[in-house]
């Protein structure tokens, strides 16, 4: 790999594109020449990075010739159609969808969990999905520690996973309801501001959704733990940015508080705020735009032998999606 590598960034224009070019500025990664790829729309549009604006230009498939590395946050369709191409022009994609996750011929990577799968690559390395990497953050530690067995989770999902529509949703609706009118819906099925849909993704024939069996699918891969069972209820609500995650976990060893706090304070990307008696737990509000997870709410699960009740935070624009990818990049560098 190029110590200096030219880096494409396809989907530029989203709200995790844009987050993928401030963290390739903010961590200061290498970039010899910063190629930004989005539909035909944008083409023209200018985004600024490290001082300089740098022209939109149209995803095609000879959009990679000479590009080292693809940042990719553009949709599975686009993925699917294009990662593969890329590939063939000898340029190592990192996808944020969930086309390839489940690829044995992939690596599903969170660096601080399984770095060294990037090694097995053949050309494309997936990103996991955000509430599975915010989740995962807190867990793996514990799994490192006492061996995790299985979780019983609930998630608090923010409108901006959705895209810039949802969150314009959102503030639309609140506005139209503080006024006194009924709330128009175009994003989702029924009104978001205040209120909660347990529906995020599609439903599948066992009734979870697709995002509910990502936990449980993509942390097996990532854990390399395959006999991990997770069962999830996704909830969306009206919070601009920052994922939530309630986790009742099971483990094979006895857990303490203490050991468990413990472990969590030793494991990189994480930050435990739990002082419940000072009202200090994490809030998306004090995860926002901040690269680290924040655990806390760690107490002892009253209805399993072995269990451990905790509450993460993250930004799933970041910890969840941009920040991976180049953390994965980085990786690719060593």
């Amino acid at each position: 790999m190029n110590r200096h590598p030219h880096v494409a960034v396809a989907g530029a224009t989203g709200a995790v594109g844009i987050e993928m070019i401030k963290t390739l500025e903010k961590r200061n990664f290498p970039v010899s020449k910063l190629t930004l790829l989005a539909s035909a729309r944008s083409v023209g549009k200018k985004l600024k990075f490290k001082g300089q604006d740098v022209a939109i230009t149209e995803l095609t498939k000879d959009s990679f010739k000479g590009v080292d590395i693809a940042l990719f946050s553009a949709g599975g369709s686009i993925s699917k159609e294009f990662a593969p191409v890329a590939a063939q022009d000898g340029c190592v994609v990192v996808d944020n969808s969930s086309a390839f996750r489940q690829d044995e011929k992939v690596p599903l990577v969170i660096p601080e969990i399984n770095g060294a799968d990037v090694k097995w690559h053949k050309g494309i390395i997936a990103n996991p999905n955000c509430t599975t990497a915010i989740t995962l953050m807190a867990l793996y530690p514990l799994h490192q520690a006492f061996g995790v067995k299985r979780i019983f989770a609930s998630s608090y999902q923010a409108v901006s996973g959705t895209g810039a529509k949802a969150i314009e949703e959102l503030k639309r609706q609140v506005g139209e309801i503080v006024g006194g009118k009924s709330a128009t819906k175009e994003v989702y099925p029924h009104q978001i501001a205040f209120n909660v849909l347990p529906h995020v993704d599609v439903f599948l024939p066992n009734g979870y959704t697709k995002e509910e069996m990502k936990m449980e699918n993509e942390g097996r891969k990532i854990m390399h733990h395959p006999d991990f069972r997770a069962s999830v209820t996704c909830v969306r609500v009206p919070v601009y940015r920052s994922h939530s995650v309630a986790v009742s976990a099971e483990f094979e060893k006895p857990v303490t508080v203490d050991a468990a706090r413990a472990a969590l304070k030793k494991a990189p990307g994480l930050d435990v705020v739990d002082e419940p008696e000072n009202k200090k737990y994490p809030m998306p509000p004090f995860t926002s735009e901040k690269d680290n997870c924040e655990v806390g709410r760690i107490r002892k699960d009253c209805a399993m032998d072995n269990g451990l009740c905790f509450w993460v935070s993250g930004d799933q624009l970041l910890r969840g999606a941009a920040l991976n990818a180049v953390l994965i990049a980085e990786e690719l560098l060593k």
